[in-house]
């Protein structure tokens, strides 16, 4: 579960439109948001319960989100089942 800084902070941080990604990405990051905000685990499952995309897609756009650690993967099973946590903005690779 992502921990806010305050216990109103939403986890969605302004930044992830500036920084160029795709739709898709940018997408997956706000459903990330959602589920931490809910108080939900970020895992691939619930994420494909909510994503509305291919499963190629959300993919990717973890992986771009990953790829500037905006999200952390903190277990993997090696098949796909993964649980992630965000990471805070100053953590995140410019």
């Amino acid at each position: 579960m992502h921990t806010h800084d305050s216990d109103n902070a939403a986890a969605m941080n302004q930044m992830i439109f500036k920084i160029g990604f795709p739709v898709e990405t940018v997408s997956v990051y706000l459903l990330c948001c959602s589920l931490a905000d809910a108080g939900k685990r970020i895992t691939t499952g619930n994420l494909l319960e909510i994503w509305t995309g291919t499963k190629e897609a959300l993919n990717e756009g973890l992986s771009n989100l990953e790829a500037r650690n905006i999200v952390v993967r903190i277990i993997s099973d090696g098949h796909e089942k993964n649980v992630y946590r965000l990471s805070s903005s100053c953590e995140w690779k410019k």
